[in-house]
Formats: C-alpha cells, structure tokens, sequence
C-alpha cells in the first residue's frame, strides 16, 4: 500500500509539472528568439538526467514556471542533489552505512574561508583544496624545487587553511633515477614537517602504494613501512591504491571505459595465483588500521565495481571501508558522475568520498594552448613554431612525454568544449576566465570531496586559494550553460583525435624533442 501511495504521489507530482514544462519551452525568450528546434532535447531532458533542482530555477524562460517545478521538485524529491556544493543536503543527510561518524562531504569546519569536509564515513576531514605533489622536485620542466615547495607547503597549510597533502610512493613522476628518484615526494613532506615544527594533526596526509600486482598482503604492510619512514611519521591518514590490485579499463587513466576480457585473461593478472582478492586487501588495510599505521584507505582511478566491492566485503568482514575514491575529473571528464560512481559513493550508500585529480586537464583548461596549440599538434601547421615551444614548453602539453600521454584532453571535441567554457566564463565575467570557472565548477560538484591541484609557481597557488574561498557559488543560469556544452558531447575525451593534419605527428614531434 505504501508502494502504490508513493506511486501515486510520484504521477501526481509529473501531472502538476507537465503545465510548466510546456510553458517553458513555447514561451518567448528573453533573448527574444524562442528555443530553437536542436536545443530542445538537450532542454528538455538535462533536468531530468542531470538531477539537480538549480539548473530549472532562475534560468529558463518562464523563471516563476520553473520555480513551481523547483517547488515541486523538492516535495516530491524528483530532481534530487544540488550544485552549490549540496552543504544543506549533505549537512542534513543521515547515512545508514554503519559505523560512519557522518556523511561523507559534510561540512564539519571552515579554516580561513577553506571549508573543511568529511571524507566518506571516516573521521577524517579535509580541505576542499588539496596540494597535488606529483611534480614537485621532479625531472620535469619547470618542477617546483625544494625551496619553492617549501614556500608551497608555508603559504597554503600554515597560513590559508589547506590541511591535505597527496603524494605516492612512485612520486615524483618523471623520476630520472639521477636528479629526482622515487620516493622523494614522501621525503619533501616529513622533512617539511620536521623542520617547520608541524604539529601532525595540522595535515592530512594522503599517500599510494604502487598498483597492479604489487598489491599483495605482503607489500601492502612493507610499502606501507617504506611511506611512514620516508614521511617521518607515525601513521598516514588515507593509504591508497594507486590503480587497481586487478585489471580494469578505468586504470589506464581513462583512455578507454571499455571492458576488455582478454586484457583480463592476461597472464599478468592470471598468472601466479591471480589479482589479490577483495577479501585479501581488506584485510590487509585492516591489519594496517589496527596497527595505527593508517586511519583509513581507499582507492585511485577505479571504478564503481572496484569500490562497491570493497564496501561491501569490508562489511561481510567486518573490518574498515575505503573512505574515498580519487579519480580523474574534470568540467571536460564528468564520467564519475554518470557512470555510476557518483551513485555508489553516496552517502545513502556507500558513504565514500571523492578526490578529483587532473581538474584543469593538463593545463588545457587554463586556455594557455587555445591560440597556439601544443606542440604535438601544431606540427602539422608551424613546425618552426612547435620547435620553438618543444625547446621552451609553456607546460606539460608542450613536452614529449606528457604531451603523447595526455591527447586525451586535446581531442577536437575536448578543445571544441574548452572554446565554448571560456566563452561562457568571460560571459558571466568571471575574473579568473576559464580557470576560475574549471576549479569552482568542479568545487561545487555534489559528489567532490576536494580537489587537488598541481603548482609549479605561487601565484598559481594563490590563486587556487582565492578561487576555493570565495563564498557565492556559481549562478545557476551559468551552471546550467555548462551542462547544454556538456550534453553536446558527454565524453569528449573519447572523441577521435584530429587535431594534427601530419600523419607522421608523433614520429616528427619525438624527433624535435630530441
């Protein structure tokens, strides 16, 4: 009876919103031409795929038609989560997961105007703001040094309310095994620490062991050892995988989503008694938890199978849950949003956080290669040119490795989306252009627990701060603009990559940078 009542509430609530929506799309503008027959799809359908109440308030044409169907979305809970940030609904939400000191996201503090969020159902609490280390002390172009690492470290956690530090037991990455090696990052941050006199409570540290099948229960609790001497540290807040302790198409960083069973069929993974098993990790993580040597664990560029899997074996056993998932994510890659992570890590169901990594794509969504692009692609078109900025790189994309490494983020599509985000963001004037808008985008998201960011200079830095503390969140009107982009393409990085017209680009670009 109460099925078929909440049946009835729910057709109710469609026959009330049917008038609005119709009003909405035959009104007239208010930019005076109506809503034009190929937008009317993505229009009509991006409330309802997307789930948010703010995309329908205050930005269609009939603004007090679609303030009903806001009014009525939220009885009737049609629509579900928000994009501010979703600070009254996380705050408000109760989770069922047992043993979690709250849901994940929910504010628990604010330090300096950084707002501080619960990292799944853990007691942890971090940033919205992470440092990301990859790159720092590194073989890298223009690498952050010691000293200005240092300075990294001063101005964001000692004096602007950052608390959360990543790193890895591979970074920094490139290593060259001569002026940086592995393991460095690890040791920057307890030297840091050590010499700053940093109580340990005022950082949240968040380390990798290498994935694959390096993961074993041997090398979990051995690696783990090698991280808490090279950090100086009794415990680490949050030990990760770095990719999955299985094959999976998501740890390849995105390439391709597509399941392959003869890549799983590979003696690699097959081999030797196959992957560690679900059941094997968790209790590894467990012995690790018990031992004080972590907090908590979690995952890096897996999948919702991957962390459903390890919730819920971690509760048939008994023993701690992941807290987070860290992941590839940004305005150009909303994947985790859409295929079923974002779901999964839900705080009404399995309560885990999220860490987004790679939000500025590589640099590409700072607009830096919008006029000019990089080099790899700008052989085809000015050789001379591409030369030039392979000898002095304006960034990553520039340069050899990362520059083959990440096409994923210059497909045609992807540069097609980044053209029309930083028109919209010098539109709604947004004083730092695309940037501005790729971070405080991504900060609003109601899945991101934080962000993490890479700098190589200080205003770089600063400028995340100022973007991670400003209080308004994006208006409506502009985040809805970013979805009707957004629904034109909804995996750009998958497109075909064209943008070169040398069909010998890669060959040519490895022989320039030599």
């Amino acid at each position: 009876n109460n099925n078929k009542m909440i049946m009835r509430w729910n057709s109710a609530g469609i026959v009330l919103l049917l008038p609005a929506i119709v009003l909405a799309f035959t009104g007239p503008s208010s930019r005076g031409a109506g809503i034009r027959k190929h937008d009317l799809r993505t229009t009509a359908l991006s409330p309802f795929i997307h789930q948010r109440p703010s995309l329908t308030l205050g930005v269609m044409d009939r603004r007090s038609s679609m303030q009903q169907i806001g009014m009525i979305s939220n009885m009737f809970n049609f629509f579900g989560g928000g994009d501010d940030g979703g600070d009254s609904i996380m705050n408000n939400i109760k989770t069922t997961v047992p043993g979690a000191k709250g849901p994940t996201n929910q504010v628990v503090r604010k330090v300096n105007g950084m707002k501080h969020r619960r990292l799944g159902g853990s007691d942890i609490v971090v940033s919205e703001l992470g440092l990301g280390t990859q790159r720092w002390i590194s073989a890298d172009l223009n690498a952050p040094n010691e000293q200005e690492s240092f300075r990294f470290l001063d101005r964001a956690i000692l004096e602007n309310g950052v608390n959360l530090l990543d790193t890895a037991e591979q970074y920094p990455i490139p290593s060259d095994g001569r002026s940086a090696n592995e393991g460095d990052s690890e040791l920057l941050i307890g030297k840091w620490m050590k010499e700053r006199k940093v109580s340990r409570e005022q950082v949240v540290i968040s380390t990798k062991i290498t994935g694959g099948r390096n993961v074993n229960p041997k090398n979990i609790i051995e690696d783990c050892e090698g991280s808490l001497k090279r950090l100086q540290t009794d415990y680490i807040d949050v030990y990760q995988l770095h990719w999955p302790q299985r094959y999976s198409p998501q740890s390849n960083w995105g390439q391709s989503l597509a399941y392959n069973i003869e890549n799983d069929s590979n003696p690699y993974w097959r081999g030797m008694g196959g992957p560690t098993s679900f059941e094997d990790l968790c209790k590894s993580m467990e012995k690790l938890v018990k031992q004080g040597k972590i907090r908590s664990w979690g995952l890096c560029n897996d999948n919702a199978y991957g962390l459903t899997a390890c919730t819920r074996t971690a509760k048939a056993l008994g023993t701690t849950p992941p807290c987070t998932l860290q992941g590839d994510f940004s305005i150009l890659d909303r994947k985790s949003e859409e295929n079923g992570v974002a779901e999964a890590a839900s705080p009404y169901n399995e309560n885990v956080g999220f860490m987004a990594y790679n939000a500025l794509a590589g640099g590409m969504l700072t607009g830096k290669y919008m006029d000019i692009p990089a080099a790899i692609d700008d052989i085809g078109f000015d050789r001379a040119r591409a030369a030039e900025n392979i000898q002095k790189p304006r960034g990553r994309m520039d340069e050899r490795g990362w520059g083959i490494t990440l096409y994923r983020y210059r497909t045609a599509a992807a540069q097609q989306a980044i053209r029309e985000y930083d028109e919209l963001a010098t539109k709604f004037k947004i004083p730092g252009g695309l940037t501005e808008l790729s971070l405080r985008w991504c900060r609003q998201r109601s899945l991101i627990t934080t962000t993490l960011v890479g700098h190589t200079n200080m205003k770089q830095l600063e400028d995340s701060v100022k973007y991670f503390t400003i209080a308004e969140p994006l208006p409506d009107e502009l985040m809805w603009e970013i979805d009707r982009v957004h629904m034109k393409n909804r995996l750009p990085l998958f497109s075909r990559y064209v943008q070169t017209r040398h069909p010998m680009a890669f060959a040519l670009f490895s022989k320039l940078c030599y």
